[in-house]
């Protein structure tokens, strides 16, 4: 029996013919964490374990609560055992979106049409691994054919920008890949040791000694420009909170000191620290015209155990519980006052925020600059069949709507680009029945440019990739 049907989360024909006007335009992915290495190297994935299980920590998490042993999810087992496993979990994760995207995902690139159970897991495998074989399945070929017009990876200071450098000086692969600044490293400072062999790292790249606060800015200012030129237009920050608070320079390079001594900072200063270097970040994004993304809220690394053994984006993550409206609203409006606010996308992990982000997005602007401080998709714990109802609820009860520039997939899997396909679906279903009872004009050419709008050519306009200098 097949478990996806042409009308999948579709629920009038008014919204089947607005999707049909939507489904094939261009992705522009503006936050993903797809390897440029993988894609450079453009090596075939050896089984469809490689592809769609390793890595997942969206998968690991199911499994986990599934009662799967380690093991078989993040650990050395066999990769068929590992893959019967997810297969074994997969019937449970009814309601999840997982059970959704996983279906799509066997669907979208494998022609299955059928549930993921142990029973059906032998066959799809087979399926799956006979196709993986084919020149249409490399990494670059499954960008390609799932209509990605712009790719942006995440990516620290301190990475090589040589496989994004050859990416975009091929001229037979049609997606661009560009990097995004992410300097978490410079910000978060958890742990002393952690942070000494990311500065390590920093030295090595930048060829130059970092000892106090101007040269680490400086450091940090080269790597902002080399990214400039690999074609980076955005820059992108995961704190659990945001503020400002001053701090001066001479201040920041008293807390660096210290940091560089072996003290630990408190709270207090951790937010000066924070505040001082986000500041800059934000005064080169504006002079470069990039756009900041800021993901707010997430409470991470949650299990000791896992993450001593696993590390960062292992999968024992939660939303958090902290209070973002009054620093965030500091945080903007101190750029404001300065004339160094860059454009902004705002993404909160608490549902309970989603009027806060939505209405803070309204209260900065320029002339000229349609949706300047975006209300941004649905993220991470969100990203559901609710979750990004209520995140268009949101931004269209209190901002504009029209001027959204869209999803992404903020995955680790190639296969996850379908999950645009599952947004627009979503997208042109609300529209429809608002349409059809009332609530907005029943005009298909009106509501097709409002869609069309969302899905693509804003982004495309926002982020200006046109003017990228490679």
């Amino acid at each position: 029996m097949s478990i996806l049907k042409e009308e999948f989360l579709l629920h009038s024909g008014l919204a089947n013919d607005l999707f049909l006007q939507v489904r094939d335009l261009p992705i522009i992915d503006y936050h993903s964490h797809l390897s440029a290495k993988v894609l450079a190297v453009n090596a075939p994935f050896e089984n469809l374990t490689k592809l769609w299980i390793e890595g997942d920590h969206y998968k690991w998490r199911a499994m986990r609560l599934n009662g799967v042993p380690e093991h078989l999810c993040s650990g050395k087992a066999d990769d068929y055992d590992k893959y019967l496993a997810w297969a074994k979990t997969a019937p449970f994760t009814v309601r999840n979106p997982l059970f959704h995207w996983s279906h799509l995902e066997l669907f979208r690139y494998f022609n299955v049409n059928e549930e993921l159970t142990l029973g059906s897991a032998p066959s799809i495998w087979e399926q799956a691994n006979a196709l993986l074989k084919t020149s249409a399945f490399t990494p670059r070929a499954l960008l390609t054919r799932s209509h990605v017009q712009v790719l942006c990876t995440t990516d620290d200071p301190t990475d090589s920008l040589e496989h994004h450098e050859m990416l975009n000086s091929d001229p037979s692969f049609g997606p661009s890949v560009f990097p995004t600044f992410r300097p978490d490293g410079a910000l978060l400072l958890n742990g002393v040791n952690s942070f000494s062999t990311w500065l390590d790292r920093l030295r090595a790249v930048v060829n130059a000694p970092i000892t106090k606060m101007d040269e680490l800015l400086e450091a940090l200012h080269s790597r902002h420009m080399a990214f400039h030129a690999a074609g980076c237009r955005l820059s992108d920050h995961g704190l659990e909170s945001i503020d400002a608070v001053p701090c001066s320079q001479g201040e920041a390079d008293g807390l660096f000191r210290r940091v560089l001594a072996g003290h630990t900072l408190d709270n207090i200063e951790l937010t000066q620290w924070r505040s001082f270097l986000m500041c800059r970040f934000a005064e080169w994004d504006r002079d470069s015209g990039w756009v900041m993304l800021l993901h707010l809220g997430a409470a991470r690394n949650c299990n000791t155990r896992i993450f001593s053994q696993l590390g960062l984006d292992s999968g024992c993550d939660s939303i958090g519980d902290f209070s973002q409206g009054p620093g965030l609203n500091r945080f903007l409006n101190s750029l404001d006052q300065g004339g160094r606010l860059p454009k902004v996308i705002l993404f909160n992990s608490n549902p309970s925020d989603n009027m806060i982000f939505a209405t803070i997005a309204g209260n900065f602007f320029e002339d000229d600059v349609p949706g300047k401080v975006q209300y941004g998709p649905a993220w991470w714990f969100l990203d559901t069949h609710h979750g990004i109802q209520d995140q268009l609820n949101a931004l269209s009860a209190v901002g504009l709507a029209h001027r959204f520039v869209g999803m992404v997939t903020d995955s680790r899997s190639y296969l996850s680009l379908v999950r645009h396909e599952y947004f627009r679906r979503l997208l042109c279903n609300v529209f429809a029945e608002d349409a059809l009872a009332g609530l907005l004009p029943l005009d298909s050419n009106r509501l097709n440019e409002t869609l069309s709008a969302m899905c693509y050519s804003n982004a495309s306009i926002y982020f200006d990739w046109k003017n990228k200098s490679c």
